[in-house]
């Protein structure tokens, strides 16, 4: 099964947005509104899966605070974080439970270099089945890590709230709802979705004086 469009550089981008505002008035609006579509591809691998654990439930800067220590302790590597102590990884900043996610996704032995072939249901299905990794980290590792052009994350609440503004809608829509919407509206290109939306909800709480 082929793994569909990957997004390699801004003319994807520029591409799935021209589609987008073609065939959906809010998208129009939106890219209006946001001017260029941000890239926003990363690199995939171990490192930028611990680095989403990492990132759970804390702020940005208590996140990059934590992975700055544990690039000078060398524990972005698998065989470092599954030899480390629970000591070692305390303190580094690391939770109980984050200690736990860390080693779990150390000892996977998930085949990064085989995920870049894997049809993006697939590629959810491998990393949800780590302890620590939930639908939304997956789906946003394959956007920007992989590139997949077709991948959507509902459960996002900066896309739920933009999707509200941008469609006026009364409420915020539910994950399942807003799944619905991308499925109907933004095939073949709900990454790039994803993308306008995000930088919409920007412009938009930037417009209401929100911070």
């Amino acid at each position: 099964m082929s793994v569909g469009r990957i997004i390699c550089g801004p003319d994807c981008v520029a591409e799935g947005a021209a589609w987008l505002a073609a065939n959906d008035a809010g998208m129009a609006r939106a890219v209006a509104a946001v001017g260029e579509v941000p890239l926003r591809l990363r690199a995939d691998g171990f490192a930028q899966l611990l680095s989403a654990i990492v990132s759970q439930q804390v702020s940005v800067a208590s996140a990059s605070a934590i992975w700055g220590r544990m690039e000078a302790a060398g524990l972005t590597v698998p065989d470092a974080v599954s030899r480390a102590s629970d000591d070692a990884l305390r303190a580094v900043g690391l939770s109980r439970q984050k200690m736990r996610y860390a080693k779990a996704l150390a000892e996977a032995s998930i085949d990064y270099d085989a995920l870049r072939e894997m049809p993006d249901a697939e590629v959810v299905r491998e990393l949800t089945a780590v302890p620590g990794i939930g639908v939304w980290t997956a789906e946003i590792y394959a956007m920007f890590s992989l590139g997949r052009a077709d991948v959507f994350a509902p459960g996002d609440l900066a896309l739920q709230e933009a999707a509200r503004i941008l469609y006026g809608l009364e409420d915020r829509p539910k994950e399942r709802a807003l799944r619905e919407m991308a499925d109907a509206r933004w095939r073949p290109w709900r990454a790039v979705a994803a993308r306008v939306l995000w930088a919409y909800y920007r412009v938009a709480k930037e417009r209401e004086g929100i911070r």
